[in-house]
C-alpha cells in the first residue's frame, strides 16, 4: 500500500532580492532533503509560500535549477497576511509518496524556528 505524507519547513530570508531568496531556498531544501533522505522520484509535489514582503523571484525556480526537479510539480503562493506574523518567511511543503513507516522531520531555520513554538 502506498501512502502520501508531507514534510514542512520554513526559513527567514534576509532581503527581498533574487540572491537572498535563492540562498534561503537552497539552505532549507538542502536540510529537508538530507534529514528526510528524500529521493526526487518519490516527490508527489511541492508547495512554496512566501510572505507578501518576498516577491523578487519564485522559490520553485531554484529547486528546478539547483536540484534538477524539472519533472516535479511545484507551485508558489503568498502566505496569508496575518497581522504581526513573522516577516520575510519562506515556507515549503514537500509531499512524498512513501510507505506507512516514514516519519517526516520538519525543518525550521533561522528566525522561523519560533514557528515551532506557536500555532502558525
Amino acid at each position: 500500500m502506498s501512502f502520501t505524507k508531507g514534510i514542512r519547513g520554513a526559513i527567514t530570508v534576509e532581503n527581498n532580492t533574487v540572491k537572498a531568496i535563492e540562498l534561503a531556498t537552497n539552505e532549507l531544501l538542502t536540510e529537508i532533503i538530507k534529514v528526510n533522505n528524500i529521493k526526487p522520484e518519490k516527490i508527489s509535489h511541492v508547495i512554496f509560500t512566501t510572505t507578501n514582503d518576498l516577491n523578487a523571484d519564485f522559490p520553485a525556480k531554484f529547486a528546478r535549477i539547483n536540484y534538477g526537479w524539472d519533472k516535479v510539480a511545484m507551485m508558489c503562493f503568498h502566505e496569508l497576511d496575518v497581522p504581526n506574523s513573522l516577516p520575510k518567511c519562506l515556507r515549503i511543503l514537500i509531499v512524498l509518496n512513501c510507505d506507512e513507516t516514514f516519519e517526516p522531520k520538519f525543518i525550521y531555520l533561522k528566525g522561523a524556528k519560533q514557528l515551532r513554538n506557536s500555532i502558525t
